[in-house]
């Protein structure tokens, strides 16, 4: 997950504002336990200070416009490097 961290970050703010505790459950979904604080909070300063997200009084965190580009971007990086997906999720449950 860590090559991935900042993307599914992005991913899950393009759908809902969220806080770091919020965050950290819908990325837990996704991997099967929750991270650290210690592994979200980083990146969402990093994502922060690259001005991808912003954080409002009630420490909730949202997508800005740069960060819609770059999940644009990413996501098609995403798409054009897992293009055969549905081949690879096959594989993974046994029909390889």
């Amino acid at each position: 997950m860590r090559g991935f961290l900042s993307y599914l970050i992005l991913w899950c703010l393009s759908k809902e504002s969220l806080s770091g505790t919020g965050l950290a459950r819908e990325l837990e979904k996704r991997k099967g336990s929750k991270p650290s604080p210690g592994t979200i909070y980083p990146a969402l300063k990093e994502l922060l200070e690259k001005g991808l997200v912003s954080r409002d009084t009630s420490k909730n965190y949202s997508l800005t416009k740069k960060g819609e580009k770059e999940l644009k971007t990413a996501c098609g990086f995403f798409c054009r490097a897992f293009y055969d997906m549905e081949e690879m999720a096959n594989c993974c449950a046994g029909k390889c």
